[in-house]
């Protein structure tokens, strides 16, 4: 009985929710009589409090009617804009009678811009759901959208997800019009074009496609398009929404996808022949395609002189290494090959590690398994208390793990020294990938030692040269190897060095740096 009562319950739900309206069927065209618009209008934002309609009587003119949603526009543009001139000042004398929309706007009663003309009730309440106003006037079968956008946005800021100390200090905001500005303030040439489109049924977010045209191949533009118009969901809330659409290989634990707050980061992907998609309501914008290389590539490395960044670069793939094989190779060491470690090494090792009741595997498995957490911890918690509490469990936490024999000093260290690699990580989906990485190599190393080690770098290396970008080899210009293209992988060229965009996207016969740009003194400054 229980049961068939359930499912009495759920069809009655069902047939409740199949009898509200739908959005889709407000396809119908305005009418002129506005009393039954006005009817239309409410029974569509029923049970919206935030929902205005605001009459204009004027003596002698066409009753007029304003639409929108309270907290969306800018109400002091609307009072001085349209409610002034209209309820004070009056039609401008000589108008006659208002016969069409067109004879509004061409008469010029309305001084606001962009003004738009719509014809279906659908077209009217997707503008006002936009921020617009709407205007119906009696008697018209169009209606007028005025752009009077006013919502509260947050200021441009500089980046907390990407810190610098050379280089400009504006980063996205979550407005998606004032992301667009910061980059065509960057790339003041007609080429840069913007896409627009809409995603979600529900929330009909604004999506912007940026690309540089001349310089982003047409397939890769094609693929950009072609995924993005497949995607079915009732919201967009947030650019990563989008990235599990659209990524090749959706349970890769690396990303495929670059993700960025900084302006300055996506117009140099740009001039690379890299598509960028910039959605609203968030400030991370997203590359197309991302290699591994990408990942490794702070933006500090284009802002400083190219030996000191070359050196950074190759230390950070140092640390990138220590982060992924330290602990695995201590626990290979430590329980199956100890013979690999020098005499007074082990002494030491064996020494601290006398009455630790667990085995090496155990010990890192749960120092990682605390750092992780400490980690979380700081992020999760308020800026104020967050850096102290993961400083202070870190220190009281190790300190009393050491002293009470649970785990021994060496471990601690190892765990400690591979968590401090691991932050190097330029991006933060690229160091996630390698957390999870890291894990999979300590089992491994703790079950077969060394030979575990080679299994899991060998099948990491298949995986990744075999992944995917927008069909991009994620190992490219180093597989498939491309000669041209290492000039800025392991290490960065000097700038005048880097006369070619990267192939992939860049093509083959496009120069960004004529060359004989090389400094020389004894030429007059170049070398000719």
């Amino acid at each position: 009985m229980m049961v068939r009562f359930r499912k009495r319950i759920k069809l009655h739900d069902l047939k409740k929710v199949t009898s509200l309206p739908s959005e889709e069927e407000n396809i119908e065209p305005i009418s002129s009589d506005l009393s039954k618009n006005e009817q239309i209008l409410k029974d569509l934002f029923q049970n919206c409090f935030d929902f205005v309609i605001r009459p204009i009587n004027i003596t002698g003119k066409p009753k007029i009617l304003l639409i929108y949603l309270e907290g969306l526009i800018d109400t002091k543009t609307l009072e001085n804009v349209l409610l002034k001139p209209m309820l004070f000042e009056g039609l401008p004398s000589g108008l006659g009678e208002i016969r069409t929309i067109g004879q509004v706007i061409e008469e010029q009663l309305i001084a606001v811009t962009p003004i738009k003309t719509v014809s279906q009730i659908k077209e009217l309440v997707n503008g006002v759901l936009k921020a617009d106003v709407g205007i119906l006037i009696e008697g018209q079968t169009d209606a007028l959208l005025a752009s009077l956008a006013g919502f509260e946005k947050r200021d441009v800021e500089e980046p907390t997800s990407e810190i610098t100390i050379r280089g400009p200090r504006d980063g996205f905001t979550e407005s998606i019009g004032t992301n667009t500005t910061l980059l065509r303030r960057r790339i003041r040439s007609t080429r840069l074009k913007f896409e627009p489109l809409s995603l979600g049924e529900l929330s009909q977010t604004d999506v912007v496609i940026a690309y540089i045209e001349g310089i982003a191949l047409d397939s890769l533009l094609e693929e950009v398009r072609k995924r993005l118009g497949r995607i079915q969901i009732d919201a967009i809330l947030e650019s990563e929404y989008i990235e599990e659409f659209i990524e090749d290989v959706p349970h890769s634990p690396f990303p495929q996808i670059q993700n960025t707050e900084r302006p300055d980061i996506v117009t140099a992907n740009l001039l690379e022949g890299k598509v960028a998609i910039i959605v609203d309501n968030t400030p991370f914008a997203l590359l197309v395609p991302m290699t591994f290389w990408d990942g490794m590539q702070a933006v500090e490395d284009y802002y400083e002189r190219h030996i000191y960044t070359s050196f950074i670069r190759m230390i950070r793939y140092v640390l990138f290494n220590m982060a992924l094989y330290l602990p695995s190779i201590y626990v290979a060491l430590t329980t199956y090959h100890p013979k690999l470690i020098p005499t007074k090494l082990l002494i030491s090792i064996a020494a601290a590690r006398e009455g630790v009741p667990f085995p090496t595997i155990v010990e890192a498995l749960l120092m990682e398994f605390v750092f992780e957490g400490l980690r979380e911890a700081g992020i999760r918690l308020p800026k104020a208390v967050g850096s102290a509490v993961s400083i202070v469990g870190a220190l009281v936490v190790g300190q009393a793990a050491v002293q009470a024999g649970i785990v021994s000093a060496p471990t601690v260290i190892v765990v400690a020294t591979t968590g401090i690699a691991s932050f190097s990580i330029p991006r933060y989906n690229l160091g996630t990938a390698l957390r999870l990485t890291r894990f999979a190599m300590l089992i491994l190393a703790g079950i077969f030692g060394f030979y575990g080690i080679t299994l899991g770098f060998i099948t990491l290396t298949i995986h990744l040269v075999n992944l995917r970008s927008f069909g991009v080899p994620y190992f490219t210009p180093v597989a498939p190897q491309i000669p041209r293209d290492l000039k800025d992988v392991l290490v960065r060229s000097p700038r005048w060095a880097l006369q070619t965009g990267p192939m992939f996207t860049f093509g083959k016969d496009k120069q960004r740096v004529p060359p004989g740009q090389k400094p020389d003194p004894q030429k007059g400054g170049r070398d000719d």
